[in-house]
């Protein structure tokens, strides 16, 4: 046989190998619908909170997922996640102060353990939240509901379940979850509205549920270390409602090490200026001439970024080494997500970032930040 003859037969058979290789997965592949009936309670948790919360807030969820089978290298990290998008209708007091909210929630559910039929998973999501009724003075009065000021709002979602595979097309789910609406100080009053509960919920799968995952071999990444840095604003109103936004610039940095291939561990400093504060000792004539010097607060801070293709969902733990004028609680916490422009294991610049973090003193959110990220 002629080398070309060789060279073509070898080039249909591996046309043939990839048919075959695609036809695996068909159409539709590990799509399913989820439907979930959750069984919760909303809570006071400060005293700013007027109005009580119903014994019982009932909500249902709808939410359309993606079984991953190994398309990407980083499904296999992760262990084949489920990935979705959920609507989602909560009923807080029946309209009496607090009202309802629908909630748009892109999630990711990451197995914890798998045995047989059974998987006990973790899910976190990150979304907008609209609710019905809020905080106002004009034209409607309502000053009753200090939790809520704005009817756009952000809405985290977590969930932990155990998940019986009935079938190809049948899951049965069970599990607890927790959520949180807010506006992040973005307008007052926001103490926010926290929510706990269990739910109970099927997913059906047209085609399958569970598809042939692709399994690469050395699919593995340094665990390299990275000195980062992270630029950003957020905006919050002061004390009285509808009154001025002020600015706050917040700058970080840090060192990090990936490992496992798939999360990253940080530490470093953050410093936080609050123009509003400014503007509050100067308006009361606290600190004359030295009201910049009392509007600034540093802090040491720890953190873990769970790594999710060109996406990264972290949570961080900061603890204030000096606090503004002000004062307030000394730890803080910070939840949200990067998205990766630049994610490269080679050159000078290793990464490039755009985030969103929510801020928190444990149960109350303080602000929204958005910026950019370098890694060197």
């Amino acid at each position: 046989m002629s080398d070309m003859k060789k060279a073509l037969l070898l080039s249909l058979c591996l046309c043939l190998m990839g048919s075959f290789s695609i036809a695996q997965h068909k159409a539709w592949d590990g799509f399913g619908v989820e439907g979930y009936y959750i069984a919760g309670r909303a809570f006071k948790h400060s005293k700013k909170i007027k109005a009580d919360f119903p014994s019982y807030s009932p909500a249902f969820e709808l939410n359309l997922v993606q079984q991953t089978y190994g398309r990407k290298a980083w499904h296999q990290r992760r262990r084949y996640p489920l990935v979705g998008l959920s609507i989602s209708y909560t009923q807080y007091d029946g309209g009496e102060v607090y009202g309802s909210c629908i909630g748009i929630n892109p999630n990711i559910r990451i197995p914890l353990i798998i045995s047989g039929r059974f998987e006990w998973s973790l899910r976190a999501g990150y979304g907008l939240g609209y609710v019905s009724k809020g905080f106002s003075r004009f034209p409607s009065f309502d000053t009753l509901n200090t939790a809520m000021s704005t009817r756009i709002n952000n809405y985290s979602y977590f969930t932990t379940d155990i998940r019986y595979r009935v079938n190809q097309h049948l899951d049965v789910l069970a599990g607890l979850n927790f959520a949180h609406v807010s506006n992040a100080a973005l307008r007052q009053p926001n103490l926010g509205i926290n929510k706990y509960g269990a739910h109970i919920g099927l997913r059906y799968s047209p085609v399958n549920n569970n598809p042939e995952r692709i399994q690469r071999e050395n699919n593995t990444l340094p665990n390299r270390w990275l000195v980062q840095a992270r630029f950003s604003m957020a905006g919050t109103e002061m004390s009285a409602a509808d009154g001025p936004m002020y600015s706050i610039y917040l700058v970080s940095a840090f060192a990090s090490k990936r490992y496992w291939s798939k999360n990253k561990v940080y530490a470093g400093l953050d410093y936080e200026y609050h123009t509003g504060i400014a503007a509050f000792l100067k308006n009361n004539e606290i600190y004359p001439g030295k009201e910049k010097q009392n509007a600034w607060k540093s802090s040491v801070f720890v953190g873990n970024e769970f790594l999710v293709g060109r996406l990264g969902i972290i949570f961080q733990l900061g603890y204030y080494l000096k606090k503004h004028a002000l004062k307030g609680s000394s730890l803080y916490q910070k939840l949200g997500g990067n998205v990766y422009l630049i994610q490269s294991e080679k050159g000078i610049l290793k990464e490039l970032t755009l985030h969103a973090y929510l801020k928190t003193h444990n149960a109350e959110a303080e602000l929204a930040e958005a910026g950019i990220g370098i890694g060197f």
